[in-house]
């Protein structure tokens, strides 16, 4: 039941603001493994999502790598 109101949290996310990350899916909705649900949209509900890989430097100065995820209109 859990899992099935994260993939429902995840799509409302999509569908209002076009696009989530691994950071904003743990902070709104207690997300920890994004990839996961962003598998089961585009496997089980057939969705066009968009992986857009992006590098940044964190707060000390390491490379960090992160996707952020868009839902194709």
């Amino acid at each position: 039941m859990k899992q099935n109101s994260q993939i429902i949290d995840v799509l409302k996310h999509l569908k209002t603001y076009g696009s989530i990350t691994s950071i904003e899916a743990f902070e709104y909705y207690g997300i920890t493994r994004l990839s996961g649900i962003i598998y089961r949209l585009r496997n089980e509900q057939d969705l066009e999502i968009i992986t857009e890989n992006k590098t940044k430097k964190n707060r000390h100065g390491n490379i960090c790598n992160y996707a952020i995820y868009h839902l194709a209109r």
